[in-house]
């Protein structure tokens, strides 16, 4: 099974699935990794691990369709099967939701619907809420508002800050989004 992951950033939950392809905790290839922002740091996590890469600028094309247009062609080139978002931060389009039909998957730091978009960690912070958590979702065309396959809770300690909470985010989905992918890319669930 050949599965593509869409980065903007560090990668960390890229390099999380890396380490579990290879540990063997992971029954995927990993033939593509599609990236927005040339320079991110899960390009070099890709080049390490000879990860093909389709890196892009979005401003340079005219139109999402287009850009989308030129990501399908890689995604067919590479045989690519299934799409795990981790931390892309555009909304996918048309194209791609077309052709991948109920086959992307995004992961979110919030219990959505609860804080959807940007900095889910500083909207549950501002909120004062008591906990927060990690979402794993289908991508539809809204921004986080696909269908729940599987949600974990983090609790938020009084003395936490913007990075204590995100460490403690990042280390569940680090184990929620690889046995997440285990199980829709193979239907075992992983105990």
């Amino acid at each position: 099974m050949k599965i593509a992951v869409f980065a903007s950033g560090n990668g960390s939950n890229f390099q999380a699935m890396i380490d579990a392809m290879e540990n063997g905790a992971l029954s995927v290839e990993i033939g593509l990794l599609v990236c927005d922002k040339p320079g991110a740091m899960a390009i070099e996590r890709a080049k390490a691990h000879s990860i093909p890469t389709f890196v892009f600028a979005a401003k340079s094309y005219a139109s999402k369709e287009a850009f989308e247009t030129d990501i399908l062609e890689q995604l067919r080139a590479h045989q690519i099967e299934w799409i795990f978002l981790a931390g892309y931060m555009r909304l996918i389009g048309t194209v791609l939701l077309e052709a991948y039909k109920g086959r992307i998957v995004n992961i979110h730091p919030s219990l959505l619907p609860a804080f959807p978009g940007k900095d889910a960690v500083g909207q549950a912070l501002e909120a004062g809420v008591k906990e927060t958590g990690v979402t794993i979702h289908f991508v539809d065309e809204g921004m986080d508002t696909g269908p729940v396959i599987a949600q974990a809770p983090v609790p938020i300690e009084p003395s936490d800050t913007h990075k204590s909470l995100h460490q403690k985010i990042q280390a569940l989905e680090h184990t929620l989004y690889i046995q997440t992918i285990q199980t829709l890319v193979t239907g075992v669930k992983l105990s």
